[in-house]
């Protein structure tokens, strides 16, 4: 038996759990028929599940006079079915040209701020969308030509999270027809949007040139991309989880404008969550507000970039974002400050602290320390002319090498070890009162460094290094 049109919904919505009873409901309400229908079908299960329903009705400003039309049709219809209405006209095209967007990109930007600002004023448990079974093909279709994330292979969803509550599609279990059918049968006289006949838009010519074939192989297509996109969702779920546990393991440092992580623990990797990795650090550091520039390209360009051979380089994504790569370490950045040159004096006692909040700290002892490593410096108290100076580095800088016959020039000491660019201008360098370089702390000692105690009544100069960055790498 050929199930109604409200049983498909009512089954669709019973298993995606769309909705509870007593819920407050805003639905988005165009005009069109798939809203109107939309409408219709929750106007029949309010007094049953208790409902609250608010129509929200943006006018885009697209069309003129037309379009200011189909908001006063929207309200008129709302006043006459007693449903509150909340309906705004946002000028789109002012938007567009301010943030340099493209007209369905401005208006999707538009709408949905408006509707969300909606959902807030009326605590609304749920936005209720009238996509339908047709546009979940047009949408998996056009991902897979133009290219997207895992996640956006996956389609629309039928729920997911937005503003003070959830974005619900119920109309995805019926198709484009089925729901022109219901409208005639409950006599709906929706507003008809010219533009959708437009072949401009890549999604009027998929609804056009490409659905109709799929229909004739199977008339319950939507049905078979539906079931993909639920496979997708869930599968993408699971790796997703997965993928944000080993990436705790593989990033070095993060903050809201940078994450740094291990080139060789990110490598170690399955590559699908490696893929899932790089998409997780664009959502962080893009605030979940991708541009629409960024697709899966962009994955696979910064996958090709962590495995090339070639030990450095950069590059550059949407919205400022740089990519650098030095030797085993990538940062993804919206900042590439250089950092500003210092020179800070240090009391032998005393201590100094850094502008990256690292902390150098001096003093005297009698006793030849029992134990030490990479953070301390010993020195002969006679040996080493005082105050000391902590500065960054200097262009030609060279110091002694403890154990080695003449100098070395700091940058090759760098190299040598692999310090990342950005870290080499704010690593501090430890120099005695006449300017010699005594101390190139986690890396290299100079000639006046001691490491067994001395047969000598002099005291020892100790510094020690305390980093706040747990990404210092300790070399002895």
């Amino acid at each position: 038996m050929k199930k109604s049109f409200a049983s498909k919904i009512d089954d669709f919505t019973a298993e995606h759990q769309l909705l509870h009873p007593g819920a407050i409901v805003v639905v988005g309400v165009s005009g069109g028929p798939d809203s109107l229908a939309l409408l219709h079908y929750l106007l029949q299960r309010k007094e049953k599940d208790r409902l609250r329903l608010i129509a929200a009705h943006v006018d885009h400003m697209f069309r003129g006079e037309e379009s200011e039309q189909d908001m006063r049709y929207v309200e008129s219809l709302c006043k006459e079915l007693g449903i509150a209405c909340e309906a705004a006209r946002i000028d789109v095209k002012k938007y567009q040209e301010q943030y340099g967007l493209g007209a369905q990109a401005a208006a999707r930007e538009c709408r949905y701020a408006y509707l969300e600002s909606v959902m807030k004023t009326y605590n609304a448990d749920y936005l209720a969308l009238g996509h339908h079974g047709d546009d979940q093909i047009e949408t998996i279709l056009m991902r897979l030509v133009r290219g997207s994330t895992s996640k956006g292979y996956a389609g629309i969803p039928a729920k997911r999270a937005f503003a003070s509550g959830m974005i619900i599609r119920p109309l995805l279990a019926v198709t484009k027809t089925e729901i022109e059918e219901y409208c005639c049968e409950h006599y709906i006289e929706p507003r008809i949007d010219p533009s959708n006949e437009k072949e401009a838009y890549t999604r009027n010519r998929f609804r056009k040139h490409v659905l109709p074939y799929l229909k004739q192989e199977n008339p319950n297509v939507h049905e078979r991309f539906q079931f993909f996109s639920k496979f997708i969702q869930e599968d993408e779920a699971y790796l997703q989880e997965l993928a944000f546990e080993k990436m705790n393991k593989v990033v070095k440092k993060k903050d809201k404008n940078n994450i740094v992580l291990s080139i060789p623990a990110f490598e170690s990797l399955p590559m699908p969550l490696q893929r899932r990795g790089i998409q997780l650090i664009l959502n962080y550091l893009y605030e979940y507000k991708l541009p629409s520039s960024l697709s899966s390209i962009h994955i696979e360009q910064a996958l090709a970039f962590l495995r090339r051979s070639h030990p450095s380089g950069s590059l550059d994504f949407p919205a400022g974002l740089k990519v650098i790569r030095t030797y085993e370490e990538c940062s993804f950045s919206f900042k590439q400050e250089k950092a500003l040159p210092f020179s800070y004096m240090l009391s032998v006692p005393g201590t100094v602290v850094l502008p990256n909040g690292d902390e150098l700290t001096a003093e005297v002892s009698k006793k030849f320390p029992s134990s030490h490593d990479s953070f301390t410096f010993i020195g002969l108290s006679k040996s080493i002319s005082v105050p000391l100076i902590v500065r960054s580095r200097e262009g030609g800088d060279r110091m002694t090498i403890k154990g080695m016959n003449g100098t070395k020039k700091i940058k090759a000491i760098f190299i040598e070890e692999k310090v990342p660019k950005l870290q080499r201008e704010e690593w501090p360098i430890v120099c005695d009162a006449q300017g010699n370089i005594v101390w190139l702390p986690l890396l290299k000692q100079s000639a006046l460094a001691v490491s067994v105690p001395e047969e000598s009544e002099d005291s020892y100069l100790l510094i020690h290094y305390k980093s706040k960055d747990s990404s210092r790498r300790i070399n002895k």
